[in-house]
């Protein structure tokens, strides 16, 4: 590879919806909390070495008869979400949050949790906005 001396083309993937091969034998629900496991299929969020946060499932995606990689499912990577757990405060506010399973987050770290993204809004102790980026992090 050398350093440009003309134009090139540009190939870009537009970044808020992604589309992943889903893990084996499972289903995908519209809304979970979605990882890259430790083999880099989208699977429900759950504690698990080598995985990292992929994102908002963005429709239900079947792949309970498949093999890992049959189907693709869409992901949804930007934004600001509106999830479920317990014990928030308003001190929260500015903290990560962690998925504990596909459809709760916790304030604290489980060990081999999925950092989600950073609370910005408290509603109650069991609700809070969440901005996620799981395309940078």
């Amino acid at each position: 590879m050398s350093a440009l001396t003309d134009n090139v083309e540009i190939n870009e993937k537009e970044g808020k919806i992604a589309s992943c091969p889903v893990v084996a034998s499972d289903i995908l629900y519209r809304g979970a909390l979605l990882k890259h496991n430790a083999a880099g299929y989208l699977a429900p969020c759950a504690a698990e070495a080598g995985a990292r946060f992929a994102g908002v499932c963005y429709q239900k995606v079947d792949n309970s008869a498949g093999a890992a990689g049959d189907v693709e499912g869409k992901v949804i990577q930007k934004g600001t979400f509106l999830m479920t757990g317990a014990g928030f405060a308003q001190s929260d506010v500015g903290n990560n949050a962690y998925a504990s399973d596909d459809n709760t987050i916790s304030n604290t770290q489980g060990a081999n949790e999925q950092d989600v993204g950073v609370v910005v809004g408290y509603v109650s102790a069991t609700q809070v906005w969440v901005k996620i980026d799981a395309a940078v992090g």
